[in-house]
């Protein structure tokens, strides 16, 4: 089995062989057959022909492979799917599928769906969770019948009695949390998930598969805002969903009824983007553990939130179930709000912009971001407080970066 970063180039590349003789190749026309595409072409097409109409029975039927509509699928969202498969599941071991959406939310949505969260079900959801989906579960399912207990995922006995309690449908978390960095122990929660019956769902947005790979620790589906790392250029919206039998086919399923998919273009602009991933998360995971360090010793900073450091709750869990630290890092400034947006606007190498993962160091206020649509008393609560900052490590030099956020202290 090739090795992660030789997957993350070659995988999903359907390359087509040499004609012989001159001939042309299947779909080459004019007799110029003697070459191969490297890159997977953008197949901008919203539907697909077949040679007879026997043929198009057979693949709308499913008994055939092939690509009949758009909606269904497309020969370059299908080079991105197997491409992320391969990253999720390399040795094939439980049967992965992977699905590619038009969002990261579009994806969460559908893994919900696909675990039966439906009316009269309950999920249990961790607290510290990013405000879409925690919104996502309180206004849309809600509003469908579907009760949502939030509990803290990083005591374990606590989930334990949660589930027993409630028997919930689906237990859902990240695998790094969004803003505070904590890391989930996922083999014992999917312990616990499966013990109740239910099916873990695991944001693997900030982890990415260089980091962890959740369906190998037990989880049941893993959802990925592509729009991050995965696509990492801050150029494309996409997401993605990996699950395992039963949950796969389920996940297919609706996204076809639902038409989440993602378009050929943004799934090229991915597929490319994932052929540098684990260059750019080596870089990044450097820059985020040296401006970690550097930030402790800066007066006016009231904590440093990074799994690398002593004092994280997590950093003796974070080298069990990650195979770096990851690329973000957040910190508290006192003077709250005011503080914040006055460090913000001095800031002049690094982005002011609400997404992450970025080859471009991009930093964020979670409180008017990420967590604006939850309440400020649950914020609060949650330790997403007026003053925290959140850092996304970029690719520049980390000397670069710190120097830039250390000019913009010393404004505050």
């Amino acid at each position: 089995m090739a090795r992660f970063e030789t997957r993350a180039v070659h995988a999903g590349e359907h390359r087509i062989g040499h004609a012989a003789d001159g001939e042309a190749a299947d779909g080459e026309a004019g007799g110029r057959g003697d070459f191969a595409p490297i890159s997977t072409p953008i197949y901008a097409s919203t539907t697909f022909s077949h040679h007879d109409m026997e043929q198009t029975d057979r693949i709308l039927g499913g008994e055939e492979a092939g690509y009949s509509y758009a909606r269904y699928d497309n020969p370059t969202v299908a080079a991105l799917e197997e491409a992320l498969r391969t990253l999720e599941d390399p040795e094939e071991e439980r049967e992965t599928a992977a699905f590619a959406f038009s969002s990261g939310m579009a994806a969460m949505h559908t893994a919900l769906t696909a675990a039966e969260v439906g009316s009269g079900a309950t999920v249990l959801a961790a607290e510290q969770l990013y405000g879409s989906t925690a919104t996502l579960l309180l206004q849309i399912f809600g509003a469908s019948g579907v009760d949502t207990k939030f509990v803290d995922v990083y005591d374990v006995e606590a989930v334990e009695r949660a589930v027993a309690e409630h028997s919930p449908r689906a237990l859902v978390i990240e695998s790094i949390s969004n803003p505070l960095l904590r890391v989930a122990d996922v083999p014992r929660l999917a312990e616990a998930a499966h013990a109740g019956g239910a099916a873990l769902i695991v944001d693997n947005t900030f982890g990415t598969p260089y980091l962890q790979r959740p369906l190998a620790l037990g989880a049941d589906i893993v959802v990925h805002s592509a729009t991050k790392y995965l696509a990492g250029h801050g150029d494309v919206s996409a997401g993605a969903a990996a699950a395992v039998p039963p949950y796969a086919g389920a996940v297919e399923g609706v996204r076809k009824l639902t038409g989440g998919i993602l378009g050929p273009f943004e799934a090229w602009l991915t597929l490319r983007g994932m052929k540098t991933l684990p260059l750019r998360m080596q870089r990044q995971c450097e820059n985020a553990r040296e401006i970690s360090n550097r930030l402790t010793a800066v007066p006016g900073i009231v904590r440093v939130n990074h799994p690398a450091l002593k004092g994280h709750p997590d950093a003796e869990l974070a080298p069990e179930m990650l195979s770096d630290t990851g690329g973000l890092l957040s910190f508290e400034l006192e003077g709250g709000r005011e503080a914040a947006f006055r460090f913000l606007n001095a800031l002049q190498l690094c982005v002011r912009a609400p997404s992450l993962g970025d080859v471009y160091t991009l930093i964020t206020h979670p409180a008017t971001s990420s967590h604006r649509e939850l309440p400020a008393s649950r914020r609060e609560r949650l330790g997403v407080k007026e003053g925290l900052i959140r850092v996304s490590a970029g690719i520049e030099h980390p000397g670069d970066i710190a120097e830039d956020i250390e000019q913009a202290l010393q404004k505050v």
